[in-house]
């Protein structure tokens, strides 16, 4: 069990740390060997993630691929620039998982608000569809700022985006949800 938890954190690590990494083996050359250690953390992810099922489990393992893959690539072709797609992965496969839960019974937030909560209100299924497309909306915009900041070529707007205004918006997403479930929550109790 130990050694799934410290697979899990160094994987959490490398998605977290990733911005900065690339930013330092992209503007100081002799630092791309950090490259061999992010790709080592994202195949651990892989390891952690092996056995477990869902729609959430699979899009993880996608993402610990799809990190590994461009990491191993940009090693091969020593060409670290290709590092710079990894968020516009992430956000489209994030709108993939949420969006398409909109057409299915049950929401993805849904699905995690009854894993939590048990059953829900009528009202409670409605705020989670909803809230299941305010996701959506924020996967669409840091997408394409993502995508912007890989066309544009900066690697410090790249850094700065990805890096810390993004984790901040969704840190500040994530509150606000928290804050206006704790007020829907009381309306209708």
């Amino acid at each position: 069990m130990r050694a799934k938890q410290a697979l899990s954190i160094a994987g959490g690590l490398a998605v977290i740390g990733w911005p900065f990494a690339v930013w330092l083996a992209i503007s100081y050359p002799k630092l791309r060997i950090l490259l061999p250690c992010l790709a080592l953390c994202f195949v651990l992810r892989l390891c952690a993630l092996r056995g477990k099922t869902g729609a959430l489990s699979q899009a993880f393992k996608g993402l610990a691929l799809a990190g590994t893959v461009l990491t191993i690539a940009s090693i091969w072709m020593r060409e670290a620039q290709l590092l710079l797609w990894y968020p516009v992965v992430v956000n489209a496969v994030m709108l993939a998982l949420f969006g398409s839960s909109l057409f299915t019974r049950m929401s993805l937030i849904e699905r995690l608000a009854r894993w939590r909560e048990g059953d829900l209100p009528p009202e409670g299924v409605r705020y989670t569809r909803r809230v299941t497309q305010v996701w959506c909306i924020f996967f669409i915009f840091n997408g394409s700022v993502s995508l912007w900041t890989c066309l544009a070529g900066n690697v410090h707007w790249w850094t700065l985006w990805n890096g810390m205004a993004s984790y901040l918006l969704m840190g500040l997403l994530f509150a606000g949800e928290w804050l206006i479930r704790l007020r829907v929550k009381r309306r209708y109790e």
